[in-house]
C-alpha cells in the first residue's frame, strides 16, 4: 500500500531480480565488463561470486536484456543440489531437449544436434548455472565435459557460473584443475559502500516516480548501510518495510530512528524467541538482567505500537464502510 500513499508507479524495493532496477555501482559495472569480455571470447567458463543478495542474478538479467536474442540462446539452471547425471538432464531440459526414455548417449546426441542447429542459424548457446557453490565435483565435471563440445572448430557452449564466496574454495580442489584452466573471466561482487547505498536507494525510488516524498535524511541513508552491510537484497527488504511504516505513520521524512527500529523488528521477526535466550538471561548478573528486562519492556511497547499500525493498515485496506464515499 505504501506505493499508493507516496504516489509511486510501482514497488521500488521488490526482492525479485529485475533488470529495470539495475544499479551500476563500481562493482556491478566491473562484473558486467567481465561478463561481456568472457562472452566475446565465445568459449570456456565465466564465474561471478558474491554474498547472498549481492546482485549476481540481476547482473545476468541485465546482460540478457541487452543481448541480441537472434545471436544468443540462454538457458538457466537454479537447482544445483543434484547428482552429476541429474545436472546433465537438467541442462538438456533447460535447452528444451526432451529426455524421456533416452540414455545419456542419446541425450548427448540430441544436445549436439541442437547445438549444430543453433550454429547454422547464427546463434551462440549460453548456460547460466546459479547457486554454483552447491554443485558436486561430479556435476562440475559434467559441465566441463560439455564445454569440450565444438562446432566448426569453435566451442559450441559457454557457461556462466554464479555462486556464493565458498564456491571459490571449491574451485581450488585439485580435482578441478582442468575446469580452472577453462575459466576466462572471474569476478567477486562485493557490497555497496555508504555513498553507493544512498545512490542505490535514490535510483530505485526514482525508477518508480519518486520526486522527494518521502525525504530521506543523511542519517537515515547511513543507518540503512550500517544495518544491511551494503547488500542490495537486504537494502530492499529493509527499505520496503521502512516505507510501509512511513505510510502508516503518514511520514514525509524518513529518519535514522525509523530505519533502526525497523531493522530491529525485522531481526526479531526472523529470529524470534528461543529457549537458549531464556537460559542466557538466567545466567546474567543482576544488573545486566535488569537492563535486559528494560529492553524487553521497550520491545513490548513496540509490539503494541505495531499492533496499532496493523489495525490502521487493515482499516485502510478494507476501505470505507458500505454506503459511504
Amino acid at each position: 500500500m505504501y506505493e499508493k500513499f507516496y504516489h509511486f508507479s510501482g514497488m521500488p524495493f521488490q526482492l525479485t531480480p529485475d533488470s529495470r532496477f539495475f544499479f551500476s555501482s563500481k562493482g556491478h559495472s566491473r562484473a558486467i565488463a567481465h561478463l561481456i569480455y568472457g562472452l566475446s571470447q565465445g568459449e570456456g567458463f565465466i564465474i561471478v561470486t558474491g554474498e547472498v543478495g549481492a546482485g549476481k542474478t540481476t547482473l545476468v538479467e541485465r546482460l540478457w536484456s541487452e543481448l541480441d536474442r537472434g545471436t544468443y540462446t540462454l538457458a538457466r539452471i537454479s537447482t544445483t543440489q543434484v547428482s552429476g547425471e541429474d545436472l546433465f538432464r537438467l541442462t538438456m531440459a533447460a535447452f528444451g531437449i526432451e529426455t524421456e526414455g533416452l540414455d545419456k548417449a542419446g541425450m548427448l546426441a540430441r544436445f549436439e544436434e541442437m547445438l549444430t542447429d543453433h550454429r547454422i542459424e547464427g546463434r551462440h548457446c549460453i548456460l547460466v548455472v546459479d547457486e554454483a557453490q552447491n554443485l558436486s565435483l561430479a556435476g562440475l565435471e559434467e559441465l566441463r565435459m560439455l564445454s569440450n563440445l565444438t562446432e566448426g572448430g569453435r566451442a559450441a557452449l559457454q557457461t556462466i557460473l554464479l555462486g556464493q564466496p565458498q564456491f571459490r574454495a571449491k574451485l581450488a580442489s585439485p580435482d578441478l584443475d582442468q575446469l580452472r584452466q577453462r575459466v576466462l573471466a572471474s569476478y567477486h561482487l562485493g557490497p555497496l559502500d555508504r555513498a553507493e547505498t544512498q545512490a542505490y536507494i535514490d535510483h530505485r525510488l526514482t525508477a518508480v516516480g519518486w520526486t522527494g516524498n518521502p525525504q530521506w535524511t543523511a542519517d537515515a541513508y547511513a543507518a540503512v548501510h550500517r544495518q544491511t552491510g551494503g547488500i542490495p537484497r537486504r537494502i530492499n527488504r529493509l527499505c520496503s518495510r521502512v516505507l510501509l511504516y512511513g505510510a502508516l505513520e503518514e511520514a514525509t521524512v524518513i529518519v535514522a530512528d525509523a530505519v533502526n527500529a525497523t531493522a530491529e523488528e525485522l531481526l526479531h521477526d526472523l529470529e524470534g524467541d528461543s529457549a537458549d535466550a531464556v537460559a542466557a538471561e538466567q545466567a546474567l548478573p543482576e544488573a545486566e538482567r535488569s537492563s535486559l528486562q528494560a529492553r524487553i519492556q521497550r520491545l513490548e511497547a513496540e509490539v503494541a505500537r505495531q499492533a496499532q499500525l496493523f489495525i490502521k493498515l487493515a482499516e485502510l485496506l478494507a476501505g470505507p464502510p458500505n454506503g459511504t464515499r
